[in-house]
């Protein structure tokens, strides 16, 4: 993320992934499918994570989860498979968005899609 309310989006969601116990291994790790922007562990579970960030939960554009379309989803499913790959991993993998406003404490849902890249 290259602007400056998606940089910050992305460091509050991090600090509230901690606060949750999830380990933050990567922020912004790129590969040819594009970039994710939070890879975390969870107790046994690798989880990729997506960051939406907006001025208000329901403003102009719909809420940050509005953002989350099966394109988006595919594209995520896509870079946890690559990531998998690259680093051989054999843990679970999940993929979660948090939804990041300026006024509200981030939202985060979990397993936006059941993956299975592992088999």
């Amino acid at each position: 993320m290259t602007n400056i309310s998606g940089q910050w989006g992305e460091a509050k969601a991090a600090e509230y992934l901690r606060g949750l116990g999830y380990e933050i291994k990567l922020m912004n790790w790129r590969s040819r499918f594009g970039e994710v922007d939070i890879v975390a562990q969870e107790g046994g579970t690798v989880v990729f994570v997506e960051v939406k960030t907006r001025q208000r939960y329901r403003g102009m554009f719909g809420t940050p989860l509005d953002a989350i379309t099966p394109d988006k989803v595919r594209r995520l499913s896509r870079l946890a498979a690559d990531f998998s790959a690259q680093y051989k991993l054999s843990l679970p993998i999940r993929l979660d968005v948090v939804a990041v406003t300026a006024n509200d404490t981030p939202r985060l849902i979990r397993g936006v899609e059941p993956i299975d890249i592992n088999r």
